[in-house]
């Protein structure tokens, strides 16, 4: 059941994603008719977002907190297919039902539009559907790019990754400065971290080990994760490290 927002941002000006989401190139007569038709919606982790099939009258964007897409086979079992990070965008515009069951992984918060006045928007505001079109092509070049991930690399290449991934988007988010070392919150269980990348749980254990015996990450529990050196974490996930932050 959908619950009303418990930490949403008063207007556009305050919010944390302002500059990367579906949003980020209105002007402000846009932002004043796209809040005709806004509204914020809070998720508790495990909560199903939206079920695979079911009809959708919004579309939207995370705010805070991260979510998953899964699609479940025929025989029941069940894959997780993507990950979605604050500023990516929910739903498909002209696309009646969703394709992904989305659940919560933490706590989230989501920015919702009506979907046919959103659509309508769309056809009148250039900047709306090219910032969608933009955020489209990104999410196609991650797709490719996990598909290298879960098909060319080894178990600690993939780990590596993963967090050099939420890493990237956690600083891409931050206006203060990127020097120095960087402190984030893994969104994801062990367990969610294996199925995610067709690992065992013992094998994502050992690498998660591996890297931190090695100097690579530093770890605090079992989530809150420090890169010391970005540049080395990418070394050891098998990219450039071109100090390409924001990519």
């Amino acid at each position: 059941m959908l619950k009303e927002p418990t930490a949403a941002p008063r207007d556009c000006a305050e919010c944390p994603i302002r500059h990367r989401a579906v949003c980020a190139r209105c002007e402000s007569d846009e932002l004043e008719l796209l809040d005709q038709i806004k509204y914020y919606r809070s998720f508790e982790a495990g909560q199903t977002l939206i079920w695979s099939g079911d009809p959708m009258d919004f579309v939207g964007s995370v705010v805070t907190g991260i979510a998953t897409l899964t699609q479940t086979m025929e025989d029941g079992r069940t894959q997780m297919v993507g990950l979605l990070l604050p500023s990516d965008f929910v739903g498909r515009p002209g696309r009646d039902s969703a394709a992904y069951d989305v659940v919560a992984t933490t706590n989230i918060v989501m920015c919702c539009f009506r979907k046919k006045p959103f659509e309508e928007m769309m056809a009148r505001t250039p900047h709306i559907a090219q910032r969608l079109l933009e955020m489209t092509l990104d999410e196609l070049d991650a797709a490719r790019e996990w598909m290298l991930v879960l098909g060319r690399k080894t178990a600690r290449e993939k780990i590596a990754s993963l967090i050099a991934i939420i890493a990237r988007r956690d600083a891409a988010l931050s206006i203060a400065g990127k020097r120095g070392p960087l402190v984030i919150d893994l969104p994801l269980t062990r367990e969610a971290m294996a199925d995610y990348l067709g690992l065992t749980l013992e094998t994502v254990s050992r690498q998660v080990s591996a890297l931190k015996k090695d100097g690579v990450i530093a770890l605090e529990g079992k989530r809150r994760v420090t890169i010391p050196d970005f540049n080395r974490l990418l070394d050891e996930a098998g990219d450039d490290s071109d100090g390409g932050m924001l990519a």
